[in-house]
Parts: structure tokens; sequence; C-alpha cells
């Protein structure tokens, strides 16, 4: 696959969603579906580098996998909400840039 634009990943998964998957689901089914996702990201994460044993039913998932997974829910909501997730990402670069201008740099714990 080659490299897409955040606004390309938008308008595939809307054709996808529009042919392949007949319609959207709704907006609250797509949030519930979303926190589940991102469990299943997490338990993934806590088994890899935290302290947690896996288990047999976590055998075989990549961690890619369920990020794509956040992601495809995500690019979903966005269509459903008419959110552009470029500008959206852009503006809040921008906002955390001028707030945390120095909060970080500044913070001992990060040195």
């Amino acid at each position: 696959m080659t490299d897409i634009t955040i606004q390309e990943a938008q308008q595939k998964v809307d054709t996808w969603i529009k042919t392949t998957g007949v319609k959207y689901f709704s907006e609250l089914t797509n949030l519930g579906i979303l926190m589940e996702e991102v469990g299943e990201l997490s338990r993934i994460m806590v088994r890899k580098y935290g302290d947690q044993s896996y288990k047999d039913s976590d055998l075989g998932k990549e961690i890619s996998d369920e990020m794509a997974d956040v992601l495809w829910v995500l690019l979903c909501l966005a269509n459903q909400t008419g959110v552009d997730l470029t500008e959206a990402l852009e503006k809040n670069m921008e906002k955390k840039t001028n707030r945390d201008a120095n909060r970080h740099r500044d913070n001992e714990k990060l040195r």
C-alpha cells in the first residue's frame, strides 16, 4: 500500500462503507465500537509492555492491526459528523504548540 493522506483515508473508508459495508452504523454505535477497539488495543499493549501475561485469546493479535481498527472507526465517525481530520489535526497541533511552548521543556520530570 502506498502512503495516503488522512483526507484520502477518510475518502477510502467512505467509499468502502457505501459499497462493501452498505451503510454507516449510527454514530452512537460507532462510538461504542471505537471504545471496544481501544479496549482491544489496550489489552494487547498491557500484555506486551505491561505486567500482564498473555492469554490464549491474545495470541496472534497484532498491535498494528488493533491500531488500524481504532483508526478505521475514528475515520468513520469523522465522516459521519462532517469532521475534516486533516484540518482538525492541524488546528490541534497549533493549539498544543501555543499552549505547551515551554511546558514540557520546563518540566523537570522530563529531563
